[in-house]
This record gives structure tokens, C-alpha cells and sequence, in this order.
């Protein structure tokens, strides 16, 4: 709701789409400049506290704008400042949430299950936030969305203070924040899977999921419709990421997850492929349902898999690099699909996204046997495969 209040006042204040696109830079910079740093401090500290004080810094952040909006006074650089100070909040709240996920879940067996109905939920809420966000601005204005959602921290405030957890918390450590920080990065560094699938998914954020950018020219020039042929479409997007959600939550094991990546990401490239040749709205429509479904099982089988074979020590720090490579690339890539969108069009600038994650999908998959090679022994470390068969001597004992 928040996120469509914005961008509206934002052009009903200015006109400006180049200001639209200040306002996201500026609440996602942040998180790509401080997400390394705030990866150790969510690793140093206890993750439920981090959470408390980044929602409630989140909530003054809403009510802040609420009562700007609501007494008239709000402009622009408000605006922007509010929105970078938000993107600093995020900062620590994404790897905090992401690494608190697994304090909740008792047994890692059913954590990617966990993690399939989180996208669930969020999926839902990006289908109907909107819709909701639109008939409160036609009622009242942006300033009651805004205070909607302050106010609706205080339910997740006080759940996560009446949250009862059984997990150990975390070791104090004397390093120094480089020291950690070094020793994150070294850790990602040498882990197979953790930097195959962290380059994969900064590819598609920075290549791939901008697309949205240019929803509207396809919308307008190309479909030949309105605000509401965006909305199908982006509705479009959020369906097909929902279904793919829901598929991952009834899977039993995190088993077979790594040869879903190349393959949803493969299916998310021919998708927007395609969709750069279609002029027919229907088609459009199912294409989108291909990219969100896509996106969404590449986006959640990464997540889970990292979130299973990664130490708990170091948790935070690696969630923080995932941190950087989902939301960090989304500006850099917005403003490469505008730039090239510009000089060649939408459609061909979509093509070309999906040329580069078909492409990144290829190379994963060349790279899945030293993957599996690598997480088979920590999958028979938590009992998620069989222990290995012992070797049988022979009679001389060799």
C-alpha cells in the first residue's frame, strides 16, 4: 500500500517520472551500500531484538510520512529523505528477517516449506495491497495509507515480543566488524553453491526483474490500453508467482531444489522473451504468468537452499550478501532498462533480459555437479540424505 502511495504522490506533487525514479533509488541504495556491514551486526546481535527496533523505526518511518501527507505539508526532498532513511531500515531488516525465519522453524526439514508460504504470503499481500492502496487514495489520499501501515507494525511488534523461541543465540565474538565481514565474504568465496547461486540471482535481479520498469510503455504503446492493462498484467505476475509459491510450500524435501534454479530461471528468460515479441493482450497476460512463476520458484528455491546448508555463525552476514544481490542490483538494473529501453525500445530491451537469463541459466546448470558434489555431504550432516554406505575391506584388510 505504502509503495503505491508513494509513487502517486510522488507524480501528483511533480509530474516527474525522472523524480519516480529518484524516489526508488533512494530507497534501495542503502541497502546495497549497508547490507555487508548490517550482516554482522545481525550476526553479533540477538535477531529478534534487531527486529524490534528496525519495525519500530520502520513504524515512526509511516507515521512520519502520514502526518506529512495528511497536514499538506510534504514535498519532495521529504520525500526522498524518508525514503533512504526506510532503505537504511532495510538494511538490517531483510538479513534480520531472513536469518530470524530459521529461529521459528524447529526442524530444517520443513524450511523450505516455511520459506514457500513467507513468499506465499508476500505474493498475496503484493496482489492486494495495491488494489486496497487505490480505493483508500479514491476515498481519502496517500496520507491514510501511510498511516494504515504505522499502525500495523504494532501487531508485528507485539507478535515478535510474545514469541517464544528455543534457538541459541548467538555467540559474541571479539573480531572486529571487518574481521567478520572479511570472514563472510571468504565463506561465500569458497562455497560452491552459495556463490553460484548468489551470481545467478544477482544476474536476474539486475537483468532480469527491472522489467516491471517498463510496464507501463507495454501497457500504453504496445497493448494499446490503459491503468488497467497494467494492473492485469502486474496482477498477471503476482498470480503466477503465487502458484509457484504454494507449489514449493507442499514439497516434502529441499531435495531436487538445485535443479529447479536454472530451470524456473530458463523458464523466466524464454518468458520475457516472448512477451517482447507479443502485441496481443491475452498472450501478454499468460507470459506474465510464466515470468512470475518463474521468478518466484528461482527466487524461493536459492533462499531455501542457501538458508539450509549455511552456518549458523555466519548466517546473517551470507543473508546480507543475498540481501545485496536481490534488492541491491534493482536499482542499477532500473536504470540500465531505461537507458537501453531509450536507445533500442522496451520489447528488444526485454528480449535481451531474457537472452541474459537463459543464458545465466546455462551456466548454473554446467556448474550443478560440483554443487551437488559440494552440499551432499552437509545434507547427510543434518539427515536430510542417508549416511554414506561404509567401505568394505577386503580380506587383507586394503
Amino acid at each position: 500500500m505504502t509503495r503505491l502511495a508513494t509513487s502517486w504522490l510522488v507524480y501528483r506533487l511533480t509530474g516527474s517520472p525522472f523524480l519516480l525514479g529518484v524516489v526508488g533509488f533512494a530507497g534501495q541504495i542503502p541497502t546495497f551500500l549497508l547490507a555487508p556491514l548490517a550482516g554482522v551486526w545481525v550476526d553479533r546481535l540477538n535477531r529478534r531484538n534487531v527486529l524490534l527496533v528496525t519495525q519500530f523505526l520502520a513504524m515512526l518511518q509511516s507515521l512520519a510520512l502520514a502526518g506529512l501527507a495528511l497536514s499538506h505539508r510534504i514535498n519532495i526532498h521529504e520525500i526522498i529523505a524518508l525514503s533512504a532513511f526506510q532503505g537504511l531500515i532495510n538494511a538490517f531488516d531483510m538479513p534480520g528477517r531472513q536469518t530470524f525465519l530459521v529461529e521459528m522453524v524447529e526442524d530444517k526439514q520443513d524450511l523450505g516449506n516455511a520459506i514457500a508460504l513467507n513468499s506465499s504470503m508476500v505474493n498475496m499481500a503484493r496482489l492486494v495491497g495495491p488494489s486496497l492502496a487505490g480505493a483508500v487514495i479514491a476515498l481519502s489520499s496517500e496520507g491514510y495509507c501511510f498511516l494504515i501501515d504505522g499502525i500495523s507494525y504494532l501487531a508485528v511488534i507485539l507478535s515478535l515480543a510474545l514469541m517464544r523461541l528455543h534457538g541459541a543465540s548467538p555467540k559474541r565474538s571479539a573480531d572486529s566488524m571487518l574481521v567478520q565481514l572479511k570472514e563472510g565474504w571468504e565463506y561465500v568465496s569458497r562455497s560452491a553453491p552459495i556463490r553460484t547461486i548468489l551470481l545467478l540471482f544477482a544476474l536476474v535481479s539486475l537483468m532480469g526483474w527491472p522489467f516491471t520498469v517498463l510496464m507501463p510503455i507495454f501497457a500504453g504503446k504496445i497493448l494499446h490500453g490503459g491503468a488497467h492493462t497494467l494492473g492485469f498484467l502486474m496482477g498477471a505476475v503476482g498470480v503466477g508467482a503465487l502458484i509457484s509459491a504454494l507449489s514449493l510450500a507442499v514439497r516434502k524435501t529441499v531435495l531436487g531444489l538445485g535443479k529447479m534454479i536454472p530451470l524456473s530461471t530458463a523458464a523466466f528468460g524464454f518468458g520475457l522473451i516472448a512477451f517482447g515479441f507479443s502485441h496481443i493482450f491475452w498472450v501478454s497476460l499468460l507470459l506474465m504468468l510464466v515470468c512470475g512463476f518463474g521468478m518466484m520458484q528461482q527466487m524461493a528455491a536459492s533462499n531455501t537452499i542457501i538458508q539450509t546448508i549455511v552456518e549458523d555463525s555466519k548466517r546473517g552476514r551470507i543473508m546480507s550478501f543475498y540481501t545485496v544481490a536481490f534488492v541491491g542490483m534493482a536499482p542499477f538494473g532500473s536504470l540500465l532498462a531505461g537507458g537501453l529501453a531509450h536507445l533500442i525500445g522496451a520489447p528488444y530491451t526485454v528480449m535481451f533480459s531474457g537472452v541474459c537469463c537463459v543464458a545465466g541459466a546455462a551456466w548454473f546448470a554446467t556448474r550443478l555437479p560440483t554443487i551437488r558434489e559440494f552440499m551432499r555431504p552437509i545434507y547427510r550432516d543434518l539427515g536430510i540424505l542417508p549416511p554414506a554406505p561404509a567401505i568394505v575391506q577386503d580380506s587383507v584388510g586394503r
